[in-house]
C-alpha cells in the first residue's frame, strides 16, 4: 500500500500545446487537478515535468492555481529518469512510491514508469488522470506498464489508499474534493 510518508505525485507533459490535442482532455484535466489537490493536503511533494518547453509551451494555466509554486523540471528525454535534474529532485525526497498523472500515456508516462520500476521504485498511474491523443494509444501504453508490474489505479483510488482512514484530519478536506 502507498503512504503518505513515502509517496509523491509527478505530473508529466501537462503542457499547454500539447493537452488540448488529448482525448477527452476536460476530464483528464479536472481529475488531475483533484489529485493534485489531495496530495498538497495530504503534504506530498509534487514534481512536475516540461517536455521542451521552448516548443511546446508551459504547463496549462488551467493546472497553475491547483500547483501553485511546484517546481518544474524541463526535460527533452521522453523518460524523465533521463533527465539528470529530476532523477536529483526525486532522489532528494527519500521517498519510493510515485504516483503518476500526465501525457502521453504510451510515451513519455509510460518510460518514466519503466525507468522508475527499474530504479526499483513503486509505481502507481492514475487511470483518469493519464492521457493520450487517441484511446487507442492510451491503451497500449496502459497495458504496457501493467505488463511490467505498474499498478493502474484511478484518482480516488490512490486517495483514499494515501488517507488510509475517515477519522484523520483531512478526510473531510479530500472528500470535498473527490464528491
Amino acid at each position: 500500500m502507498f503512504s503518505r510518508k513515502n509517496a509523491l505525485l509527478l505530473v508529466i507533459d501537462m503542457q499547454e500545446r500539447l493537452l488540448p490535442q488529448i482525448e477527452d482532455s476536460v476530464n483528464l484535466t479536472n481529475s488531475t487537478i483533484i489529485l493534485i489537490q489531495c496530495c498538497k493536503i495530504l503534504n506530498l511533494p509534487v514534481l512536475v515535468t516540461e517536455q521542451y518547453p521552448e516548443g511546446i509551451g508551459p504547463t496549462a494555466p488551467a493546472l497553475s492555481p491547483a500547483l501553485g509554486k511546484c517546481p518544474k523540471i524541463s526535460k527533452i528525454t521522453f523518460s524523465c529518469c533521463r533527465e539528470p535534474l529530476f532523477l536529483e529532485a526525486i532522489e532528494s525526497t527519500a521517498r519510493k512510491q510515485i504516483i503518476i498523472a500526465g501525457i502521453e500515456t504510451h510515451v513519455c508516462v509510460f518510460q518514466t514508469a519503466a525507468d522508475l520500476l527499474q530504479k526499483g521504485y513503486d509505481v502507481q498511474v492514475a487511470r483518469d488522470a493519464v492521457g493520450s491523443r487517441t484511446n487507442a494509444n492510451k491503451e497500449i501504453g496502459l497495458n504496457r506498464m501493467r505488463s511490467r508490474g505498474v499498478e493502474i489505479t484511478s484518482v480516488e483510488s490512490a486517495v483514499f489508499e494515501l488517507l488510509e482512514t475517515s477519522a484523520c484530519a483531512e478526510f473531510k478536506q479530500v472528500l470535498r474534493l473527490i464528491k
